[in-house]
């Protein structure tokens, strides 16, 4: 298939086209009927929810073959996704081949699409509520990581002699690990809900300090210059002139500090706490329950990519003026 530049739709022509918006429906179909009439070798009681889920898919795909027909303003979009559609569904079906229908992979630790979206519909409850109390911890920490690496990347990036003393503590203290941190948090603080918070809040502080301090110091100086000679006092050329020259490394801080935070949660979540997505997998690991774990494991992937994907939206609306001139 010919391809466009990166971050763009498949260039395409008519017959080409055609199939890129028809792959996820024959994807769909095709996995659909593998799934019914090959026998299942791993696990002899068969599940609804499976199939139920490809038959959504499939409608799902014939709708957006409906709207590439339909809305030619929508065509672009409809070219888009529905091979990336088409390739999610396969990779389900060469789940559903190496597992229950060929027994390629054992169970109990590799179970079949069928039975883990079956544990995730048994325990939808308590998923739901493990989600829940990990979205407060990761926020909890994160805006403190934030609020807190935003203020010592200013103070460093701008005050010379800050810059001075804190670099040096920085580098220390910085590099370590936050997970490593995890017996003192705990003899810090006797709530589990702090200790986590505060694990997170160090796993975001510093690269949301390295690169807001970063951002800061290397605003050209041009624009200083400028603000100046207009009568800026220090307080109007940090606030509208320096920090706003430096949101995109601000923003590169924002997207570190989000990833190290979802890599702490999962540690943050065992030093205490009662409910976590963290914690569930931990749990339902111990009953060697792994059609869960795995079910928790597909929750955290929507969960965190759906808040990296807020992320980026947030970046694309502050730093719009970025279009054209960086791609992303």
């Amino acid at each position: 298939m010919a391809t466009g530049p990166a971050g763009t739709a498949p260039a395409s022509g008519g017959g080409l086209a055609a199939a890129a918006v028809l792959s996820s429906s024959i994807a769909a179909l095709s996995a659909l009927a593998l799934h019914w009439t090959l026998p299942s070798r791993q696990s002899p009681v068969p599940t609804r929810l499976y199939p139920i889920l490809l038959e959504g898919l499939l409608a799902v795909s014939i709708a957006v073959a409906v709207v590439h027909w339909a809305w030619p303003r929508l065509r672009p979009w409809a070219r888009h996704h529905a091979p990336l559609m088409a390739g999610g569904i396969v990779a389900l079906v060469i789940w559903d081949l190496v597992t229950l229908k060929l027994a390629l992979m054992p169970l109990p630790y590799f179970p079949g699409p069928d039975m883990v979206f079956q544990g995730m519909w048994d325990d939808r409850g308590m998923l739901f509520e493990s989600t829940y109390h990990s979205l407060i911890l990761l926020f909890t920490g994160y805006f403190a990581g934030v609020a807190a690496g935003l203020v010592s990347g200013i103070l460093i990036g701008w005050f010379r002699n800050v810059r001075y003393w804190g670099m040096p503590v920085m580098k220390v203290v910085g590099p370590i690990p936050a997970t490593a941190y995890i017996p003192l948090v705990m003899a810090l603080f006797s709530n589990a809900f702090v200790s986590g918070s505060a694990l997170i809040a160090m796993a975001v502080w510093f690269p949301m300090t390295m690169l807001t301090a970063s951002g800061i110091a290397n605003v050209p100086v041009s624009y200083l210059d400028v603000a100046r000679t207009l009568g800026a006092g220090r307080r109007y050329l940090i606030f509208r002139v320096a920090i706003p020259a430096a949101m995109p490394s601000i923003f590169l801080g924002l997207f570190m500090g989000l990833g190290a935070s979802f890599l702490t949660l999962i540690a943050a979540e065992t030093v205490g706490v009662k409910a976590g997505l963290g914690w569930y997998l931990k749990w339902q690991q111990g009953y060697v329950e792994y059609a869960k774990v795995y079910a928790a494991l597909i929750i955290m992937a929507a969960f965190f990519s759906g808040l990296m994907t807020l992320l980026f939206a947030v970046r694309d609306r502050v730093l719009g003026w970025q279009k054209g001139v960086i791609r992303w």
